[in-house]
């Protein structure tokens, strides 16, 4: 048969499949859910366990546990945080440990109650214990385990940094409190010297030397529910630990009026100018842009991408700035950028298919349906690392 008389039916083929697709710009691994899970240990501090997990992830890659705020929960974090986008991105889990309203009213976490931030005990214990269940369920990379949280779940993030540094490689407080500071530090600043600070958290492990966790602290300098003062408490808590200067090494700018101040490779403040209390989010498409606006959400920066990059979770990410010329919003324009076809870009070595559906290298992100109608921009981040690029090169 002549090979052209072809064409014609091929193509109504391949147009009625397109009809049913979904968006090609849906979300990489959109099949994955959150979901809970039952059972994680004997869960002395009566927590519930939601992990999001993204399709076919394979074992040996990092975890991430994300913890809510108060008057929140783990589907409310998981909806606006942008931690989703970046578990597909660059292929981690991501447990959302989640508060019940019978252990505290306002379903905070209890960072101020002795029994909860004691390492072996609480609230403490069952958040180790849902690290524990996902390493053994997904196969997670035991030495990339990651902690971040905002709020009430800020200050659960440093006591999980304080109480188990051996299970966690860096950690991320966002408008949180310091180790072991009760809940006075809220409202008013304290008076404690580095060592002070410091010195509460070598009591929460007797006997442990080191290596401690990398530890950013994110702050809103308008928070008026934290009192900002406790960002440069948590500073000189952790840099006192990890046994560098209260000076910063270097600082550098980010998006979102957002200045950084690095202490060695130890300790990253990062001081969000003009906004409240909140995780700093930056809806949009582009790979440093993610989350949604709600009520202590606040559209600013993708806090959650710069932590990933800070603990070296993105694929061809850099490392954080260490100068002083500001970063620009925008992805560098040296990166290349290509616009094809699915088609073109899978046999250009940029994406492949699966199923009948395209995936950019690297990124694994969704791209639609395998054909030559379907167009993307795909952006080179790094070494065979592509991310979708559409309206931005």
């Amino acid at each position: 048969m002549n090979p052209r008389k072809l064409w014609p039916a091929l193509l109504a083929a391949v147009l009625a499949v397109a009809a049913l697709a979904v968006s090609p710009l849906s979300p990489a691994n959109a099949a994955a859910t959150l979901t809970q899970v039952g059972s994680f240990g004997s869960n002395p501090g009566a927590l519930r366990m939601y992990a999001y997990v993204p399709d076919g992830l394979p074992t040996g890659r990092p975890l991430v546990v994300a913890l809510h705020g108060c008057t929140q929960s783990a589907s409310d974090y998981y909806s606006h945080s942008g931690w989703p986008k970046y578990a597909d991105l660059y292929r981690a889990a991501v447990v959302f440990p989640e508060q019940t309203s019978g252990n505290n009213s306002l379903s905070c976490f209890n960072w101020f109650t002795a029994g909860d931030i004691a390492r072996g005990q609480g609230e403490a214990l069952s958040i180790k214990q849902m690290v524990d269940k996902a390493i053994s369920a997904y196969g997670s990379d035991p030495s990339r385990v990651y902690v971040t949280g905002l709020s009430a779940g800020g200050a659960m993030t440093a006591v999980m940094l304080a109480a188990y540094p051996d299970v966690f490689a860096g950690g991320a407080v966002v408008a949180g409190l310091p180790y072991n500071c009760g809940t006075v530090c809220q409202y008013q600043a304290q008076s404690k010297t580095p060592k002070q600070w410091g010195d509460l958290v070598r009591a929460a492990n007797p006997g442990y030397s080191g290596p401690w966790p990398k530890v950013g602290i994110w702050y809103g300098t308008s928070d008026t529910t934290v009192v900002p003062a406790n960002a440069t408490e948590l500073r000189d808590q952790w840099t006192n630990v990890a046994g560098v200067s209260q000076t910063p090494t270097s600082t550098s700018t980010l998006p979102g009026s957002t200045t950084v101040e690095q202490y060695g490779n130890a300790v990253a403040l990062y001081r969000v100018q003009g906004i409240a209390h909140g995780t700093p989010v930056a809806p949009g498409s582009a790979e440093n842009q993610c989350g949604t606006t709600g009520t202590y959400y606040i559209s600013s920066i993708c806090s959650s991408y710069y932590i990933a990059q800070s603990w070296g979770l993105t694929g061809g990410g850099t490392t954080p700035p260490t100068s002083t010329s500001p970063t620009p919003s925008t992805p560098p324009t040296a990166q290349p950028c290509f616009t094809a076809s699915n088609y073109a870009h899978t046999t250009a070595g940029r994406a492949y298919q699966s199923g009948g559906s395209t995936y950019a290298n690297g990124s694994n992100q969704a791209m639609g349906l395998w054909n030559t109608f379907t167009t993307h921009t795909l952006r080179q981040t790094g070494p065979n690392y592509y991310v979708v690029a559409d309206g931005q090169c």
